[in-house]
């Protein structure tokens, strides 16, 4: 209730000082348009904001302003003759800096008697005809309990299950945690979250600014022969270039942590290129400390952007990020040490740099890009005696480099291929004391490695329009020195068949496959036997666009798992149950992959999601509903063929809100999803491995609401919001754990209701 308190006060404060001084401004709207198979700017565009009769034309580099726009947010429309039209909404006008849009055409493949085909809010490449979404900055921003984080609005996507209520484990069509691939401006990064799972993708908060993403894309199956090395999905991450016309920045306060950004053009007049930069810090460790705990996490993060024009066919990108994560452990009283004996406090250092070079040909374009990712993990885990009962401290350093041709051989087909090699160092120091597992295993480790590998990829990829149909065919190749069985071959096929200008059946078959990740090997000297992993996937569905506005899609898929890492020393566990939360002796540190393990493990995951997205237009309202049914089963060693610890059956999402005018606006969102399995203990702690997985959590669900306020004023903007989490106060029930110290069990989870406070000013 002082909460609550705290935030009526503020937002009066904020009401009656600055009523008097927010009046409607003027901003403009800039960007460029150009070609999505070629990257070729395209002159003489028309761009049109959408319900006025503000416009412009783009100039002979593809670029456009449109001036004196008033603030608000409005849908922004590009068309040219031979390409489809397109929409981009959620475009946010502000006096702070000019907004930024660019759109990517396709050319025009169809042409349907008597049927005008018009502007589409929705995209859809020719090569991810299907269970691809893609989401705006804005989409993202607003989402209510998604703290502005690009991994957690992945979780109102269908298909997308979240393992624990305040983190962004993302289970992927009945995946494991650690089958998802991050590329950020075409590198690839093992993992954006802040304190994440060694070998896994999860963690309590991506340590990415929103503020700088342009848009991300994200597939959950039938991506094509470009990604691989892992199984579920690919989040694609575009970070947008920095101002041109001045320098700037925002400064914000939010739920977790406060932070500066800064941007601006590397020369007077713009032209040459631009800058972003952003530093971060959380202050969860002060509200911890002084709330009491003993487990205080405290973070960093750094973001920089330089984006460098060599000519009007050659752009250089510079990439840099840093997330320094830390935890403090107090000690101060025999309560404490107990709680702190059953965490697994992990410390952790990420830096992640990239250049990439890309020049436009005639009917294509090449990307070259060099790129690497340093993480330093330093795990520990003591008693209440504080002895060391395991300790991990180790690195993984990659360097990588690609390249990347796309050419468009006529206007339909085209044609992509290209190769990476990767250098790999890593280091393990690790001790863990000998262990007995609840199931009554007996299980130990103190070993030091230093290897170095390599791992190259080779891929190609053809895109062919026949009519109505759509075929892309591809295929990768994969090595890896590390395992004994160290080459896979990766087959893909897709196709779309356009029934009408608005509805599309699409379909996707193809082999998926991802190597062991390093910890798992070096853990036991017989882990490098090991094979990659591997699914075979098919995927069919329909999409059906109800009005530009508004689209439809039902899909179904099938993924039958083969090779995955099983132990031996524990018969009934195989690794795809393994990698959320935090890990530790309550999970008898099966992430590491401690046992010597082998390729025998295997699985079937199938299911149907219904997908329904009104995206803002003249109706000033948006919302989506994603339905999903999903069901995944492993088998390890024994045989036995058990729900997977991830299995949630059914997810429902609904989401939406209403923007009232170019201040205030409302949104929602309701989450349902039924529980995941979960081994019972017996009385004296120990649990048997005949009921492994046999009893499920109950159903959990959500609601949450956020209010935005904007202020504007003549070269700045102030954007307020108040976002209540789980606002019935309902706790959210996880998989129980047994204390030892009072002989109980304790149905561990997130506290209840949650109300939070932002800030940001933008000059």
């Amino acid at each position: 209730m002082k909460t609550l308190r705290l935030i009526s006060l503020v937002s009066l404060v904020f009401t009656v000082s600055l009523a008097a001084q927010d009046q409607q401004k003027l901003g403009s709207i800039a960007g460029k348009v150009y070609g999505n198979a070629t990257k070729e700017p395209l002159p003489f565009a028309n761009v049109v904001v959408v319900g006025t009769t503000l416009g412009a034309a783009t100039d002979l580099e593809g670029r456009f302003v449109i001036p004196r726009v008033p603030t608000g947010t409005y849908s922004v429309r590009a068309s040219i003759l031979g390409y489809t039209p397109m929409i981009e909404s959620d475009v946010v006008v502000s006096t702070a800096r000019p907004s930024e849009v660019d759109f990517a055409l396709v050319e025009t493949q169809l042409e349907f008697e008597e049927v005008e085909v018009t502007a589409e809010y929705f995209r859809k490449l020719p090569d991810k005809p299907l269970s691809t979404q893609f989401q705006s900055n804005e989409e993202i921003r607003r989402l209510p309990g998604g703290l502005e984080d690009v991994a957690r609005a992945i979780s109102i996507l269908p298909g997308v299950a979240q393992v624990q209520a305040g983190r962004n484990d993302l289970i992927v069509r009945g995946g494991s945690p650690s089958e998802n691939l991050f590329v950020i401006d075409n590198i690839e990064v093992p993992n954006i979250n802040h304190f994440g799972t060694q070998g896994a993708t999860g963690g309590p908060l991506s340590f990415i600014n929103l503020d700088f993403v342009q848009s991300t894309s994200f597939s959950s199956g039938g991506f094509g022969a470009r990604y691989g090395d892992k199984l579920s999905s690919v989040l694609s991450i575009d970070l947008r270039e920095g101002r041109k016309d001045r320098h700037g920045g925002k400064a914000t306060i939010s739920a977790s942590q406060f932070g500066l950004n800064l941007e601006g053009p590397l020369s007077q007049n713009g032209e040459s290129g631009s800058y972003i930069f952003s530093a971060r810090r959380s202050y969860l460790d002060l509200i911890f400390k002084a709330a009491g705990f003993g487990f205080v996490p405290e973070y960093w993060d750094f973001l920089g952007k330089a984006t460098y024009q060599l000519s009007k066919v050659d752009q250089l990108n510079f990439l840099g990020i840093a997330a320094l994560d830390n935890v403090r452990l107090f000690n101060d009283t025999p309560d404490k040490r107990f709680d702190n004996s059953r965490v697994l406090a992990s410390d952790q250092n990420q830096v992640i740099g990239g250049i990439s070079w890309r020049h436009i040909l005639s009917s294509g374009y090449t990307t070259l890009s060099l790129g690497r990712t340093f993480v330093d993990f330093a795990y520990k885990q003591n008693d209440s005696l504080l002895n060391p009962i395991f300790t991990n401290s180790s690195f993984e350093d990659e360097w990588s480099l690609r390249g990347d041709l796309v050419w468009q051989l006529l206007k339909s087909s085209e044609i992509s291929f290209g190769a990476q090699g990767k250098f790999i160092r890593f280091h393990a120091d690790m001790f863990l004391r000998p262990f007995q597992t609840n199931f009554g295993q007996q299980i130990s480790i103190d070993r030091r490695y230093d290897t170095t590998a390599f791992k190259a990829v080779a891929f190609a990829q053809f895109s062919q329009q026949v009519g109505r149909l759509r075929v892309v065919l591809g295929g990768r190749v994969d090595f890896f020195s590390l395992i004994e069985d160290n080459v896979s071959f990766s087959p893909r096929l897709s196709a779309s068949y356009a029934i009408s200008p608005v509805t599309n059946l699409n379909a996707s078959v193809g082999r998926y496959n991802q190597a062991p990740s390093y910890i798992w090997l070096i853990s036991n000297p017989m882990n490098g036997n090991l094979s990659y992993i591997g699914v075979n996937q098919y995927v069919a569905g329909i999409d059906h666009l109800v009005r530009t506005d508004t689209k439809v899609s039902l899909e179904a898929y099938l993924k039958r798992y083969s090779d995955y890492p099983a132990s031996l020393t524990r018969p009934y566990l195989v690794l795809a149950n393994t990698g959320a939360g935090f890990g530790g002796s309550e999970e008898g540190f099966a992430s590491f992959g401690l046992d010597p393990l082998v390729s025998s493990g295997r699985g079937e995951a199938h299911g149907i999601e219904l997908f329904v997205q009104k995206k803002l237009s003249e109706i000033p309202c948006y919302g989506t509903i994603s339905m999903s049914f999903n069901e995944s089963r492993f088998e390890a060693l024994d045989g036995i063929s058990r729900p997977s610890s991830f299995d949630q059956r059914w997810i429902v999402n609904l989401g939406g809100g209403y923007i009232f005018d170019e201040k205030w606006e409302i949104s929602t969102k309701f989450r349902y999803a039924t529980g995941r399995p979960y081994t019972p203990f017996n009385p004296d702690g120990t649990q048997d491995v005949s009921l492994y997985n046999s009893q499920r959590v109950v159903a959990n669900h959500s609601l949450d609401v956020r209010i935005d306020r904007r202020w504007t004023f003549d070269r700045w903007n102030l954007i307020t919001y108040v976002d209540i989490q789980n606002i019935y106060n309902r706790k959210p029930v996880d998989v129980p754990r047994y204390n030892r110290q009072t002989g109980e069990l304790e149905r561990v989870g997130s506290i209840g209701i949650l109300p939070s406070v932002g800030i940001s000013a933008e000059f």
